[in-house]
């Protein structure tokens, strides 16, 4: 990593939200690629904090950005301690992360799939269904894939995310609510 940038232990509330691919011209600018297909928490945050690829460790350097904007299939961005592309290079393969308190805030019924992992979802009738382990984007409508137990043993269970059949969605609760049987 660059020497010329400044160490930092990442936020506690930091989320992954791209990777650094390539540089891009000759004025250190560099690609990023956001692991979001709408990378609004990448144009919101000023500073971001990057970790060489494999990295396991909490440990970061702090990046002040300058610029960053959509071009092409991907984003660029420019920061004043990434001064020409020799340097943009030496960032190939940095994760990027800012902090969850960055992101714009969620519109009404919008939620970040960050804030919906790891939570509770039960049915009408409070039938627990299981855990939102991940989400799955499926053409038209997102996917809750849950982690369930079923006399004993680990079940999968899928439920689209749409309005037809979730009643609500209750974060600080950390609890979804949802028009489903457990057998569907």
């Amino acid at each position: 990593m660059l020497p010329t940038l400044e160490a930092a232990e990442l936020p506690a509330d930091a989320i992954e939200v791209a990777r650094i691919a390539d540089a891009w011209g000759i004025k250190g600018w560099f690609k990023v690629l956001p692991h979001s297909a709408q990378p609004e928490a990448l144009f919101s945050s000023k500073r971001w904090f990057l970790q060489p690829p494999g990295a396991k460790t909490a440990g970061a350097f702090r990046l002040a950005i300058r610029e960053a904007k959509e071009h092409s299939d991907c984003i660029v961005a420019s920061s004043e301690d990434v001064p020409d592309r020799n340097a943009a290079e030496a960032l190939r393969g940095a994760r990027v992360f800012v902090p969850r308190s960055s992101f714009p805030t969620a519109g009404d019924d919008e939620y970040y799939w960050v804030d919906l992992i790891g939570l509770a979802v039960v049915n009408r009738e409070g039938v627990a269904l299981g855990t939102v382990r991940e989400l799955l984007a499926s053409g038209p409508q997102t996917t809750l894939v849950l982690d369930a137990q079923e006399g004993g043993k680990p079940v999968e269970r899928m439920v689209p995310f749409v309005s037809a059949f979730v009643d609500k969605v209750d974060l600080p609760g950390r609890l979804i609510t949802v028009d489903w049987q457990p057998d569907y």
